[in-house]
């Protein structure tokens, strides 16, 4: 995958978020940036950690489908 491609492939992702995940992921991005973190990283780890949010409270087309969770 090129740059551009994954660049777009991230901003697809982020126009499927809600407006709540949309804060989530720039809160935390702009956290880990203060802690030093590379852009490239500080964008990885916050869109991972929306990722997983979206997993827990049910908000992905997986969980929608019926898969059960991991305990």
């Amino acid at each position: 995958m090129t740059k551009k491609s994954q660049h777009k492939a991230a901003e697809k992702r982020m126009d499927e978020l809600s407006d709540k995940r949309k804060r989530q992921y720039k809160h935390i991005k702009k956290s880990e940036l203060e802690e030093g973190k590379s852009v490239k990283t500080a964008e990885r780890i916050a869109m991972a950690t929306v990722n997983k949010t979206r997993k827990e409270k049910g908000e992905t087309k997986e969980s929608k489908a019926g898969k059960s969770k991991k305990s």
